[in-house]
């Protein structure tokens, strides 16, 4: 088999036509040269180049090698280029796994500015629940999380993202749509379409925890997982409900949202990472998370 060098030889011999030129634009003597050439022939089974004493001229079979090494050495060039940008996080591949409420406005606005500033990093998304995300983490199965707070014992580095106020939705023309802010006291008879305590734990936890510290325990009309799907509950006044801010994204027609007596109990997204990851595209994209969420808030 011929060599890549021998390619570069042939291919400035074949541009220059006269050894001493070729040669001396590979900064090396013409006996060498000459004798790479003749290599090159005899691994490939054909003349490749006619020479006399005054002049050197492509075969037919020379020129058609002649195009295909042009070729060779470009790609060969382009897969050295890509694997320097790789190791340096300037190219390469990066799977993110997203709770739904970061995909309402987060991630689509981060994954756009993304294509711009990072279009030789291949962002790749995965919808999941945050203690999916941890496990996805802990098996290598994702790069990074838009994750709900993990426990304090989790393994994972992360930074917060996000923090954001919850909120009351009601329907229009329910009589605490027109109420500049709402009270315990406005809901303690009002039937509350609630976040789920097993599939929807951290909202659960999180609005059960406003309601037992203002001393209220409003009748729960039903517990759902997901925003979009509670919103369309309270759409048909089938309840109210107390949701992220960011459901707000989701422009649900006849659903107003009204802040809270409370606004300290804040819905909280972090970005959480593996410390050990061995993905160098993976710091690239991280800082540039960050940097463009800080831009956000």
């Amino acid at each position: 088999m011929f060599e890549l060098f021998q390619l570069r030889c042939f291919v400035a011999l074949a541009e220059e036509l006269h050894f001493g030129r070729a040669a001396a634009r590979l900064f090396m003597t013409q006996p060498p040269l000459s004798r790479q050439i003749q290599l090159l022939e005899h691994a490939v089974g054909v003349r490749l180049l006619e020479r006399s004493t005054r002049s050197v001229a492509l075969t037919t079979a020379g020129r058609s090698f002649y195009l295909n090494a042009r070729q060779l050495l470009k790609q060969a060039d382009q897969a050295a280029t890509e694997a320097r940008r790789i190791d340096k996080g300037q190219a390469g591949r990066v799977i993110f796994g997203f709770t739904a409420v970061a995909g309402y406005e987060l991630i689509p606005d981060l994954l756009a500015a993304a294509r711009t500033a990072l279009p030789e990093i291949d962002i790749v998304l995965k919808e999941m629940v945050s203690l999916e995300q941890a496990a996805a983490l802990s098996s290598n199965l994702i790069d990074l999380g838009f994750t709900r707070p993990l426990s304090a014992q989790s393994p994972f580095s992360k930074a917060l993202l996000l923090s954001e106020p919850l909120l009351l939705a009601v329907h229009r023309a329910h009589p605490l749509a027109n109420k500049e802010g709402i009270e315990p006291a406005d809901l303690r008879s009002e039937p509350l379409i609630m976040h789920s305590p097993d599939e929807g734990k951290y909202f659960y936890n999180l609005i059960t925890a406003l309601l037992t510290a203002a001393s209220i325990d409003p009748p729960h009309a039903q517990y759902l997982e997901q925003n979009h799907t509670i919103l369309s509950m309270v759409r048909k006044s089938l309840g109210v409900a107390i949701v992220p801010a960011s459901a707000g994204h989701l422009q649900i027609p006849d659903v107003v949202l009204k802040p809270l007596w409370d606004s300290a109990i804040r819905a909280e997204i972090y970005l959480a990472w593996r410390a050990d990851s061995h993905n160098p595209a993976l710091e690239t994209v991280r800082r540039f998370a960050l940097q463009h969420c800080m831009q956000r808030t």
